[in-house]
């Protein structure tokens, strides 16, 4: 895996809800992922929770297991919830923001990864039974749009707000290196 010498780093406040106290860290892994046809990968989710009621779009990934490295728990993540196995690229970057609703500080750590071959999924029961999680397959322009339509919820702007300036630096090596 190569180090990525522009490497974005970004720290986001929760502008959508008070900020009283946080009372743990989440280390997480996330990826964009695409294909040999330009194509990128992503979840829907579908929540009815403390967040509120919202269809979402947001990159795969999630929580470092403890004693996890994050190339090994983003390759587990990604397949679980796209069923897919890949090649890790490089690092693209950063992103420290904070739930304030359940008083969370998120470390997110973003890979760009190219698609080997898909497998099955295996999501967890939550993820079936709550988030109603499901795979987007959509070109670059297509996944910007779909996180402005869903930047209409409170939760929606956070993960928009917290993706979109990775998915602009994912482009921007992808381009760059004609991927």
């Amino acid at each position: 895996m190569k180090t990525n010498a522009s490497e974005i780093e970004l720290r986001l406040k929760d502008e959508e809800w008070p900020f009283t106290y946080v009372d743990h860290d989440r280390e997480i892994v996330r990826a964009i992922v695409f294909d040999e046809e330009g194509y990128l990968y992503f979840v829907r989710a579908e929540r009815d929770d403390d967040f509120g009621k919202a269809t979402l779009i947001e990159t795969s990934g999630g929580g470092v297991e403890p004693g996890e490295d994050l190339r090994t728990a983003i390759c587990r993540e990604l397949k679980e919830e796209l069923g897919a196995e890949v090649e890790i690229l490089c690092k693209i970057g950063t992103v420290s923001d904070y739930y304030n609703l359940i008083h969370r500080h998120n470390v997110n750590n973003y890979f760009l990864c190219k698609v080997i071959s898909f497998k099955e999924k295996h999501l967890t029961q939550d993820e079936i039974d709550y988030y109603h999680l499901s795979t987007l397959r959509l070109f670059y322009e297509d996944a910007v749009r779909e996180y402005e339509a869903r930047a209409t919820t409170r939760l929606g702007r956070l993960i928009a707000r917290r993706e979109l300036p990775i998915l602009a630096r994912a482009k921007e090596i992808l381009d760059k290196t004609n991927m």
